[in-house]
């Protein structure tokens, strides 16, 4: 197939492109600048110059391929209307649609607690207010698959990791980093469920060729709490870690990833996607990416 990422400079979506390019699909990515032109070609991923604010030249590029990956980042109204957009250009054409949500959208607020709650691919759940639009977008996108005017699904990531690009383990380092030690927020017992971004990549090549048009996969390989991973950046960098409060984590993070990130408490599950495409994780264990040289940059070292 011929396939196009939007995103594919970045983090998930460089994986997802590398991925469909090693099982012999024809793989092109969006990129801005000269320098993601290289790292993409050097991949034998074909870069197209351009960007979401020029919704007209991405479409283009679009009638040009069988399969739009979406991976890329915007603000949550922006992301809304873009999508909106393409979806509107697949219309009709039998085009493959894959939108990029993410779990912080069943986040739940606890402040360190631990949550009993996991959710399944079509569990019922109360959105996370801080991220609630994102749910109008995959609403969106099911109902152009279910429709049929596109073959639109969506994946619901949780938190990624491998190859030093996890962001929860960013934020550890960075900290460190700034502050000589590693907190996190309260007792620490909070999570997001987890999975490994190569074991990712192969859920949207399985979700391409065998998934079902409308449907939401969801991608989990394990799960471990905010404390053991503060601890274990500690012990890999010789410095302590200790238990923080809501306004210092404010201070030291931003109000923002603190809500989303850290104070927050997100457990999923994929049935649909292990039963559905047969999809099994090889990594389980995100301590493995401990000490990576992209994180320990991070903290200086």
């Amino acid at each position: 197939m011929r396939i196009l990422v939007l995103g594919a400079t970045g983090y998930l979506g460089s994986h997802i492109a590398r991925h469909f390019r090693a099982s012999d699909h024809q793989v092109s990515g969006l990129s801005r600048t000269g320098e993601g032109d290289r790292t993409l070609a050097d991949h034998g991923i074909t870069p197209l110059r351009g960007d979401l604010s020029h919704l007209d030249a991405v479409i283009d590029m679009m009638r040009h391929h069988d399969a739009t990956i979406y991976a890329a980042q915007l603000l949550l109204q922006q992301e809304h209307d873009a999508v909106k957009r393409l979806l509107n250009a697949a219309d009709g054409r039998g085009h493959h649609f894959i939108f990029t949500s993410g779990t912080g959208l069943l986040s739940q607020r606890t402040d360190g607690l631990w949550s009993e709650d996991s959710f399944a691919e079509d569990d019922p759940f109360e959105p996370s207010k801080y991220i609630c639009p994102r749910l109008d977008t995959e609403t969106m996108v099911r109902r152009a698959g279910s429709a049929g005017s596109a073959r639109a699904m969506v994946i619901r990531p949780p938190m990624i990791w491998g190859h030093g690009g996890c962001g929860h383990l960013r934020m550890f380092y960075a900290d460190a980093g700034r502050t000589g030690e590693v907190g996190y927020l309260g007792e620490g017992l909070n999570l997001y469920s987890n999975v490994h971004v190569d074991d990712l990549a192969e859920v949207y090549r399985l979700a391409l060729e065998r998934g079902s048009a409308g449907a939401l996969y969801h991608a989990v390989a394990g799960e471990l709490n905010n404390r053991t991973l503060a601890e274990a950046v500690a012990r890999d960098l010789g410095i302590e870690a200790r238990s923080i409060d809501f306004a210092e984590g404010v201070r030291r993070w931003g109000k923002f990833e603190t809500l989303i990130g850290m104070a927050t408490c997100s457990r999923s599950r994929s049935p649909r996607t292990r039963r559905e495409l047969g999809w099994t994780p090889r990594h389980f264990d995100v301590l493995s990416d401990i000490g990576h040289p992209a994180y320990r940059a991070l903290a200086g070292r």
